[in-house]
């Protein structure tokens, strides 16, 4: 992870501000008998500060600001200090023993992909994970992330890992975060998903800058982040706010007709469906609301390629890769997403007019 938690300098020892006091004392000549006397407390006090078994409060900090002209200021940094590295002395204890839960996560390719940096030890590792999901513990990470309310396609074929999946999610999230959206307006989306049918007849770089400006326009972040192994997810929709919802795109099929029915459909979900549900395609697990699916194919398919016309088309001669072209133009969509829809309602053989599909392929 690239942030200042990797630059900063921990001690491996940080000792009880009571040795500071002690030693402050021997320097002076003073005993903890005349100190407590200075300071009006019990000499048990100062002997228990001494010995590190008790803290020094915010008063007794400036009562030794008094006594022995030493910041109160300075006190309580020390204090903070040596409690702060109390907790982490017993936070890696804790962590030490929680490597099998890293296991279940697929470390290289997130590494590889700089998700996380590659610690030298278990509660360094765990340490790392947990900083990555935002979440203080294991306890909590699966309150967060495995809690989701999911819809999605059923892919039963594959075995989805629910880990790897939130890991992809998180690091959508976190690409979200940098741009910078307008409260979202079910209008100005409309627009940007209209203009968006002619950007699919363009090539990626110029087509994501473009559809990522428009739709941030109208309050949706999209997102595109390749998928981890075992996450098996084409797109995703979830709301980070009332009013930001985020569209994550992995181009797991890598053809344009995937890629653009994956985006419309996922921005049906924005526009049709509840803001409290995580809405996944192309994965298998959890919950699944049939009908907010087949709204979603349904709206997303109407609106690329109006099904009278499709069916006007089709019934006027053979599905030739001139006829797809001019067919498509005429639309004012990308070629590969007729072949493709015709490919799904079985009008046009799986292995017939492929060379009219665009390949995507991700760039380092």
């Amino acid at each position: 992870m690239s942030d200042d938690r990797q630059t900063q300098y921990r001690p491996t020892e940080v000792s009880p501000p009571g040795e500071t006091l002690r030693e402050l004392l021997a320097e002076k000549g003073m005993s903890q008998a005349d100190l407590a006397d200075r300071m009006g407390r019990p000499k048990k006090t100062i002997s228990e500060i001494v010995r590190g078994q008790a803290t020094i409060t915010a008063e007794t900090a400036l009562q030794l600001e008094l006594s022995l002209g030493v910041s109160a200021s300075f006190w309580n940094a020390r204090e903070r200090r040596y409690r702060e590295h109390l907790a982490r002395v017993a936070q890696e204890a804790r962590f030490a023993d929680l490597l099998a839960w890293t296991k279940s996560f697929p470390l290289a390719a997130m590494t590889k992909a700089g998700l996380i940096a590659n610690q030298g030890t278990p509660a360094a590792q765990v340490h790392e994970l947990l900083g990555f999901f935002g979440v203080s513990s294991p306890e909590e990470w699966n309150t967060v992330y495995g809690a989701h309310c999911v819809a999605f396609r059923r892919a039963l074929k594959f075995e989805t890992s629910h880990h790897a999946l939130a890991a992809w999610l998180r690091a959508g999230e976190l690409d979200a975060e940098a741009i910078g959206c307008a409260p979202f307006d079910k209008a100005v989306l409309l627009d940007a998903l209209r203009a968006a049918r002619s950007l699919t007849r363009r090539d990626p770089k110029h087509f994501h800058p473009v559809l990522v400006e428009q739709c941030a326009a109208a309050g949706v972040a999209v997102v595109f982040r390749p998928q981890l192994p075992k996450c098996r997810v084409s797109g995703a929709t979830r709301w980070l706010t009332p009013r930001k919802a985020l569209i994550q795109l992995s181009l797991r099929y890598k053809t344009d007709d995937h890629l653009w029915f994956t985006f419309f459909h996922e921005a049906a979900h924005v526009l049709l469906h509840a803001k409290k549900v995580v809405f996944l395609e192309g994965s298998a697990t959890s919950v699944v609301h049939d009908a907010d699916e087949e709204e979603a194919d349904s709206w997303a398919a109407e609106f690329l390629i109006p099904q009278d016309q499709l069916n006007d088309f089709s019934a006027r001669g053979p599905l030739s890769k001139d006829r797809i072209r001019s067919f498509a133009r005429d639309l004012g969509i990308a070629p590969g997403i007729v072949v493709g829809r015709l490919q799904h309602q079985q009008l046009l053989p799986p292995n017939h007019c492929n060379g009219l599909k665009r390949r995507l392929e991700w760039v380092a």
